[in-house]
């Protein structure tokens, strides 16, 4: 049995100190199920009391086709004002624009081709909408591919390459493998509805998975190699760890191993190591956020990975997402617990998103050694991390940029400042505190384009397009 250890950071710059985990706690809450299962029936009961108001019905959100830019603190259309910071609007498209009759946004991302064209898919509850974002940032509305079995509020999207790969919570999707050039030439005067066939419209489809489902996919575009994680049941073999997924020849993938050793993974960052802890160095290294620790994981061989460390937090209440700092100088790492704001715990115990700072110089003793607490209310939800600024999706709070490249001169997070957010969701501003402690507003966004566009998808609405103010930062 693996050692677990919680590590406390007294302050903001003292050392971190090993404390005893409650191994107790962690068998009856996380281990069994019960703290993740009570957490999807939170955000159902609060979907469902949307979905009664209305509010997923997104044809009632009028496309903003011109400009709009952040004034003054505000963004105003004629039906809204938006708080903002440095960030202006260019786009926005309803759910039911983008080709959805459900709505319900999730998961997005982007890609580039070889000619500098910039697209994104966008999840939504039956299916992916394709879109490009034009030299103007309007998205131009494409197509799109359906669910594989059922519609999900669980939709997750991730690039590798030239692919789309998608995974989903419904029973029986599997993960869906699109190739992004397919996109290259379509009239958008005649969107396309690809199918669901290998060949017809799918590069590929991984059918193995336990019950069909997986609860997010991760990808390491260095490698030959996706995966899943969180595919549930629990007690399957992988105990819904992080399945390994050979797609050599994308139109067949081959089931490679798992790692199993600690349990279900809520979301994982796969990469070749290029950190300070040179024993590792070339080696495939995957850094799990496994409900309530972080857990790294050496892969590199498939059929025998190893657990290096599993270490929690104060705090921890259900370890969600994270980035590293820098993917070339793997030494620190930012997490973000989902539900500490909601269960009222640790540092989010005020209802501000916390950004967890870690540094991982050790991959068998990583600690947690400062962080960064957001002046507004909500839960955080998404994050990644590209040349110094955190791009954080956190529900009802929007989209906010983090400045964190002060870090590794200070890992305390003393120097982290918030650059620039667009909230993209009006409908809290008047509640205490300028936010609501819920599920709602924006599950994802895509801001690693050259151009500077940034898409944000939002459950209720639609998806918009920003860009940052020149020389703002």
């Amino acid at each position: 049995m693996f050692v677990r250890t919680v590590l406390l950071s007294l302050s903001a710059l003292a050392a971190a100190k090993e404390l005893p985990k409650d191994e107790v706690k962690a068998a009856q809450l996380y281990d069994s199920g019960i703290k993740h299962a009570n957490n999807v029936a939170l955000k159902r009961e609060s979907w469902a009391k949307h979905e009664a108001a209305g509010v997923y019905a997104s044809e009632q959100y009028a496309e903003v086709a011109d400009f709009v830019a952040c004034s003054n603190g505000t963004a105003k259309t004629s039906t809204d004002t938006f708080r903002c910071k440095n960030i202006d609007l260019y786009h926005f498209l309803s759910h039911s624009a983008l080709g959805s009759t459900r709505g319900f946004g999730s998961s997005s991302w982007g890609w580039t081709s070889s000619d500098g064209r910039e697209f994104v898919a966008i999840g939504q509850s039956d299916g992916t909408a394709f879109a490009e974002i034009t030299n103007a940032g309007k998205l131009s509305y494409l197509g799109r591919l359906p669910q594989f079995s059922t519609p999900s509020e669980w939709r997750e999207i991730r690039g590798h390459n030239d692919f789309v790969i998608i995974g989903s919570e419904a029973s029986g999707h599997g993960i869906q493998i699109f190739d992004w050039k397919k996109l290259l030439t379509i009239d958008p005067a005649k969107p396309v509805t690809f199918t669901n066939t290998v060949g017809g419209g799918l590069v590929g489809h991984y059918d193995k998975l336990p019950s069909g489902r997986t609860h997010n996919v991760v990808t390491n575009p260095k490698g030959n190699y996706i995966y899943s994680v969180g595919a549930q049941p629990r007690t399957d073999a992988c105990k819904s760890g992080i399945i390994f997924i050979d797609i050599s020849t994308p139109s067949k993938p081959v089931n490679a191993g798992c790692a199993s050793a600690d349990g279900y993974v809520h979301d994982a960052q796969c990469v070749f190591y290029k950190g300070p802890d040179t024993q590792y160095n070339g080696r495939e290294i995957c850094y799990g956020y496994n409900e309530d620790t972080l857990t790294i994981y050496d892969i590199t061989d498939k059929k025998s990975p190893v657990v290096l460390s599993r270490t929690s937090y104060t705090g921890a209440s259900y370890t969600h997402q994270g980035a590293l700092l820098d993917v070339e100088n793997q030494k620190y790492l930012l997490l973000d617990d989902e539900y500490d704001e909601y269960d009222k715990t640790g540092p989010g115990a005020a209802g501000n998103p916390i950004t967890y700072i870690w540094d991982i110089s050790s991959l068998k003793k990583p600690k947690q050694v400062g962080l960064y607490k957001s002046g507004a209310k909500g839960i955080d939800h998404n994050q990644y991390v590209s040349g110094g600024f955190a791009y954080q999706s956190n529900y009802g709070t929007g989209f906010r940029v983090l400045d964190v490249s002060s870090i590794p001169s200070d890992p305390s997070g003393a120097g982290v400042k918030e650059v620039g957010f667009f909230d993209i969701y009006p409908e809290d501003d008047n509640q205490a505190g300028g936010g609501v402690i819920d599920f709602v507003g924006t599950w994802s966004s895509y801001a690693l384009f050259k151009s500077g566009y940034i898409l944000v998808n939002t459950m209720e609405r639609g998806a918009f397009v920003l860009k940052k103010q020149a020389g703002a930062f």
